[in-house]
């Protein structure tokens, strides 16, 4: 379709809720610029506005700029916002895609009209638009919104290899865990540089749900503060994660790393609530730690506890770019929203984007912090033990038996390896059962499953420690033999934290007194090894993103 004259094609597709907007095609090269380099106050040709009495007063229109995700062959998700100061309720919004930054005539492959109903506060005034089928494979592309004949800056994004290309290459930065209390994003403004990636793979955690927990959020930054709108210290409903979201996106950092970088999102607990699962006796959300749960003065409600699910997926619909849309209609979260999802680069790589958090039982052994972190009990190995739930973990492994991809990649949570660490007083990490070593005889079920059907090429992706391990997967991990690819399917690589405190910040900081050659020394990677020998790197010091 890139190749069609102008204006001869016109359609309507979706939009986020079935809202449409007027597509037209383009004329122009639609293959890769060739370049990183972005000049986000360019003039252009277009159909649909003026573009010489366009304003470049970006930040006033579009606070929170612009991001692109989910790529596909022949497409991607783009994103923006309309500030509140801004938004004109009869005012449509326009779009364009180009193959260089210079949106002139010849290099325009698409622009639209969304017509001005599809913004509004049911959507917090978010806009998502779904470019599959409309762009050509493995291309980089320039695009922008304008609004009230203002430009936004000029994001790049990059669709998927064609799946039948043998010969193609890529190369994920994978981040997590980025607590915007805890820290700045230095970690994004050098990944908004770093022009050798491809894609980006957030693993989850984009959010923290408190802004003030004193066990582990100092707050030293006075300006990293957010006061939520509910007064408390923990999100307690849809405006406070709004609040969260808004916080995060406003970061320039943030929105440089967006802008110049396709994005691939799923979740962990914090984008709803700390170590939470779902209580399928209650049918509801399990949240340890929030105050629904253990303040009495909220009587544990299922009802309360469910609708903060709900919200907790409707802003992470709205405030992170994905293909996952949210179903206002649903009254279960379950049928509300699906986040696992599956990508494919090439023949090269199959990347499986799975979901931890909405369909795991409760993590065994006590409610209890010290039970989660510093217990084991029999329960752990319980065939009952789920972290994916039945209909995921079906989609999970069939698509593993059918992928044809010479890799295949697992987007996951927390750390699929057993980890128990105990070095007299310096440093205790026990087997934490909030972890997969909670959950053994599904872990054991996913490995041997991979080496029954003759899945190689097996690499697991995780996060939520805020430490960096290399680590083989195994089927036994308490088998002491040497490791051999007859019962270890895979590989796992954990990223370290963007911000979120990692073990050697916990250390110093519950330890001002100790020596740090000592800390230093009980983090090193051979201590770790030698109780986890299927554990090849491990550093829980310096924060970052990984890249594979």
């Amino acid at each position: 379709m890139g190749t069609v004259s102008r204006r001869r094609f016109m359609g309507y597709v979706a939009l986020g809720m079935s809202t449409p907007y007027l597509l037209t095609a383009c004329g122009g090269d639609s293959s890769d610029g060739g370049g990183t380099s972005v000049d986000h106050n360019v003039r252009g040709d277009s159909s649909l506005f003026d573009t010489e009495a366009l304003s470049f007063d970006s930040a006033r229109v579009f606070d929170f700029s612009v991001a692109s995700a989910d790529p596909t062959t022949s497409g991607v998700m783009l994103w923006t916002h309309i500030a509140d100061s801004a938004y004109l309720p009869q005012e449509p919004l326009f779009f364009q895609v180009s193959s260089d930054n210079s949106f002139a005539d010849g290099s325009l492959a698409y622009e639209g009209e969304i017509e001005a109903l599809a913004i509004s506060s049911t959507n917090d005034f978010t806009v998502q638009i779904d470019l599959d089928g409309l762009l050509q494979s493995g291309s980089r592309y320039y695009y922008r919104f304008v609004y009230d004949n203002t430009a936004s800056r000029v994001g790049l994004c990059r669709t998927a290899p064609a799946e039948s290309d043998a010969n193609s290459s890529v190369k994920f930065a994978v981040l997590t865990c980025q607590d915007y209390t805890n820290g700045y994003y230095a970690t994004l403004s050098h990944l908004a540089t770093d022009s050798s990636i491809d894609f980006v793979v957030h693993l989850g955690d984009f959010i923290y749900e408190t802004v003030g927990d004193p066990s582990f959020q100092s707050l030293p930054f006075a300006d990293r503060i957010i006061t939520l709108p509910s007064g408390a210290k923990v999100v307690m409903g849809l405006e406070d994660y709004r609040a969260i979201y808004r916080a995060v996106r406003k970061d320039p950092m943030m929105q440089m790393a967006m802008e110049n970088h396709t994005w691939i999102i799923t979740t962990d607990d914090h984008e709803t609530a700390n170590d939470c699962y779902w209580d399928y006796d209650r049918d509801t959300l399990g949240a340890p730690d929030h105050p629904y749960a253990i303040d009495p003065s909220f009587n544990n409600d299922p009802a309360r506890l469910m609708q903060l699910k709900l919200e907790a997926q409707r802003v992470w619909s709205e405030y992170v770019p994905t293909r996952v849309r949210f179903d206002f209609m649903a009254s279960h979260p379950h049928q509300a929203q699906t986040v696992y999802r599956k990508f494919k680069f090439g023949s090269l790589v199959e990347l499986f984007m799975t979901d931890t958090r909405s369909y795991r039982s409760p993590h065994p052994c006590g409610e209890g912090s010290g039970d989660r972190y510093a217990n084991y009990c029999d329960e752990a190995l319980s065939d009952q033990q789920t972290m994916y739930g039945a209909e995921q973990r079906d989609w999970l492994f069939s698509g593993l038996t059918d992928s044809s991809c010479q890799w295949k990649v697992l987007g996951n949570q927390t750390f699929m390896g057993r980890l128990g660490i105990f070095i007299n007083n310096l440093l205790r990490l026990p087997v934490s059962v909030e972890a997969w070593d909670g959950y053994d005889y599904e872990r054991t079920l996913l490995a041997n499953h991979l080496l029954g059907n003759g899945v190689e090429n097996f690499v697991v992706l995780t996060g939520d420690l805020h430490s960096a391990i290399a680590s083989h997967v195994r089927v036994r991990y308490d088998n002491p033999s040497v490791i051999t690819a007859a019962e270890s399917p895979g590989v796992e690589f954990m990223t370290p934290s963007v911000t979120s405190a990692n073990l050697g910040g916990l250390i110093l900081k519950e330890n001002s007194k100790q020596r740090v050659e000592d800390i230093l020394e009980a983090l090193t990677s051979k201590i770790v090894k030698r109780a986890n020998p299927h554990v090849h790197y491990f550093n829980s010091l310096e924060y970052g993103y990984s890249t594979i």
